[in-house]
């Protein structure tokens, strides 16, 4: 027998959770450091071009085929065309390969927070203690657990009272600390040249790679094809209006990975001279470069404590997401309690994260083209599975559902969808050939291939 479904118990408890879902680490570290990469300005715009097109159609197609159903992705897509019963099962593979390093990295921010806040803002500046820390074995493990735990505890509680509640307070704080660290460093001597490198665009800057890399980290940041969507769709209720309430989660989304590049690029920017080489990618911008940054301010411990406290807040609403996304998994095809399968998906990550949290140390001799155990997940599941999901979404919804049954579903609050002309032309015809081309040059990145170069011959 099929468990009744939980519900979020207002429209504003359920576009915090999405936002808050979508509003992670992709957007604290990994949207600056594209931002600085692709010529600041211009990798903004074409973002927010993308945002608003893109990134709208297919968060539209995923909340709606979630409502529509009142199932995770595993049994969405199968009740919808029996044919595509597999798009349901990478979907849910997509947050399984995730959750479990995400949560490595989430301990890795608790570590610096508990660092920052017991005055050890000095300490974290010297030029090796990440890799010191990275490279234990106990240390990174227990801060891995307790993360885990913390999420954990809050999805065990449910969705009205654990994931609404916690996003209802977390959200709101989030947007204050980094409006706070924005202004705070744009007040420091040479932020100003930061700022405008990173919101002047450069017509010169356009370019294939340049719009690849931003569609990129548009799925990261809005949690696209990772079945997360169509989850927090199933709990959606059919009075909540299903269009504005994507608008506020893209508004949300957006404006928190646009602040997280205010607060980051112009302080780095002063703190390095201009040397635009000093956003690193990855890890070392938000664990090597900014605790520097920070130790150099006046109030950096300060500072830097608010600045991990919002990294904690921001990772910990995308972990909940990722870990209710494959609990709601487990429940829709086992019928299992929520707190047994809360149980056994925490065993699970532990089991799945410890290799990478030890990666770096006892494991680091595990490795492929270069990459460590992390980055071979991350790979994994943001290059290559995450365009297949969303490719073959497309492919669902443009061609065998038909794109109406979206459009059905979206106008049944009051009948309308303002945006709809825009959404089939998306899903039918752009965005597939993009998704394609991401995939494509990903895999080739990995391989040494570059692709659109080759493509260009």
């Amino acid at each position: 027998m099929q468990q009744k479904r939980s519900n979020f118990s207002s429209k504003l408890g359920f576009v915090l959770a999405a936002s808050g879902s979508a509003v992670g680490l992709g957007n604290i570290w990994r949207f600056p450091y594209l931002a600085a990469k692709y010529g600041g300005g211009t990798f903004l715009l074409i973002y927010l071009i993308l945002a608003v097109t893109f990134g709208f159609s297919l968060m539209i197609a995923e909340i709606a085929i979630g409502r529509k159903t009142g199932l995770s992705a595993i049994g969405a897509f199968k009740m919808l065309d029996k044919r595509f019963g597999f798009l349901g099962i990478l979907a849910s593979a997509v947050p399984i390969v995730i959750f479990p390093y995400y949560s490595v990295i989430g301990g890795w921010v608790v570590k610096y927070f508990t660092v920052f806040i017991s005055g050890g803002a000095g300490t974290s500046a010297a030029d090796d203690y990440f890799s010191t820390f990275i490279s234990g074995t106990f240390e990174p493990l227990g801060w891995f657990f307790i993360f885990l735990a913390v999420t954990a505890l809050i999805v065990l509680c449910g969705v009205e009272k654990g994931i609404e509640k916690v996003s209802k307070i977390m959200m709101p704080i989030l947007v204050v600390l980094t409006l706070v660290i924005s202004v705070y460093g744009l007040t420091r001597e040479g932020a100003m040249e930061g700022l405008v490198y990173y919101i002047k665009p450069h017509m010169s800057d356009v370019s294939a790679k340049t719009i690849l890399a931003a569609m990129g980290q548009l799925f990261y940041s809005m949690s696209l094809a990772m079945g997360i969507m169509v989850t927090y769709g199933s709990y959606m209720k059919k009075d909540n209006h299903l269009e504005s309430s994507v608008r506020q989660i893209e508004l949300f989304d957006t404006g928190i990975a646009f602040l997280a590049g205010l607060m980051i690029i112009p302080a780095v920017f002063a703190f390095s001279g201009g040397d635009e080489s000093a956003l690193s990618a990855g890890p070392g911008l938000m664990f090597i470069t900014l605790p520097k940054v920070f130790a150099s301010m006046k109030l950096g411990g300060a500072i830097g404590t608010i600045f991990f406290l919002l990294v904690f807040f921001a990772a910990l609403t995308s972990a909940i997401s990722l870990m209710e996304t494959i609990v709601s998994i487990f429940r829709d095809k086992f019928n299992w309690s929520r707190k047994g399968a809360c149980i056994f998906v925490a065993v699970l990550a532990l089991i799945m994260g410890a290799p990478s949290s030890l990666g770096f140390g006892p494991l680091s001799f595990i490795s492929w083209m270069g990459m460590s155990v992390l980055d071979i997940m991350d790979f994994v599941s943001n290059s290559v599975l995450m365009p297949i999901v969303a490719f073959f979404t497309c492919i669902f919804v443009g061609f065998f559902i038909k794109t109406k049954s979206i459009s059905d579903e979206v106008r049944v609050t009051d009948g309308k969808f303002k945006a709809e002309k825009l959404f089939t032309v998306m899903i039918k015809w752009v965005a597939p050939i993009f998704l394609l081309l991401i995939l494509l040059s990903s895999v080739g990145g990995a391989l040494g291939i570059d692709f659109l170069q080759a493509l260009s011959v």
